[in-house]
């Protein structure tokens, strides 16, 4: 019998259980993966917002990262919270070590209370960061900061400033079509010299904290078994889709 693959999830703690590293073990669970983490901060929120932020020492996630990776075969990486430019420069220093693994690389921003996940001085390092990713899944507000341009409100809009982050170095950019209008809630992969390529499912009128980090992770958990990234995105969605069925 084969073991489970393990991910290694790099984010923050959410004590409300809504999102970050909590939602991100619950959907590998889900999907029969085994996760080691490395918490980049400890937060302290509720349903209704985030209260306080105490982000981790950059050396400190590194040792985690490290040790996770040395304790378990990790067979894919997923990213969340990085709270800091240093976080993010001491993770892409352990990526650098490890190359064949697949990341993929949720960039939280804002939590959706509207309170600040990562410092004003960092959004330039996290672009750096893109090119050591497989795939990155910004939603509309979050491509907007990255492309340093306004919240499109076209499907062609956002595919440009996709593009301008493949410029950046990204090697795939999932646009997260949750914040758009219309029937369908489309997500659109936009990868460097290859046809823009859209995930839809129809629109539900529910709301759910962490999809973002459910997402992720579940592409991440595909990743992990092996899948293509067309595929693996596919399943991820048609996951959260019967999640906000649920609820």
């Amino acid at each position: 019998m084969n073991p489970k693959p393990h991910v290694l999830v790099v984010a923050g703690s959410d004590s409300s259980g809504g999102a970050g590293i909590v939602r991100d073990i619950e959907t590998l669970a889900a999907f029969g993966v085994k996760a080691s983490v490395a918490i980049t901060a400890v937060t302290v929120q509720t349903h209704k917002g985030v209260e306080h932020i105490d982000a981790v020492a950059p050396d400190r996630v590194a040792q985690q990262m490290r040790a996770a990776l040395s304790a378990n075969p990790i067979a894919a990486i997923k990213i969340g919270m990085l709270a800091t430019a240093e976080t993010i420069a001491a993770v892409a220093q352990v990526l650098a070590d490890h190359p064949g693994i697949p990341v993929v690389l949720d960039p939280v921003l804002v939590s959706t209370s509207g309170r600040a996940l990562l410092s004003l001085n960092a959004t330039d390092i996290l672009r750096d960061l893109f090119r050591m990713c497989t795939l990155v899944t910004p939603n509309l507000p979050e491509l907007s900061v990255l492309a340093a341009s306004p919240v499109s409100t076209s499907s062609a809009s956002a595919a440009d400033q996709a593009r301008s982050l493949l410029q950046s170095g990204a090697k795939a950019v999932l646009v997260k079509g949750g914040h758009a209008d219309g029937v369908d809630a489309i997500d659109l992969l936009i990868q460097q010299g290859q046809a823009d390529q859209p995930f839809a499912s129809p629109r539900l009128s529910v709301t759910m904290r962490g999809t973002g980090c459910m997402l992720a992770s579940a592409i991440a958990a595909r990743l992990a078994f092996g899948d293509p990234l067309a595929a693996a995105i596919a399943q991820a969605k048609a996951f959260v889709h019967g999640k906000l069925r649920e609820t």
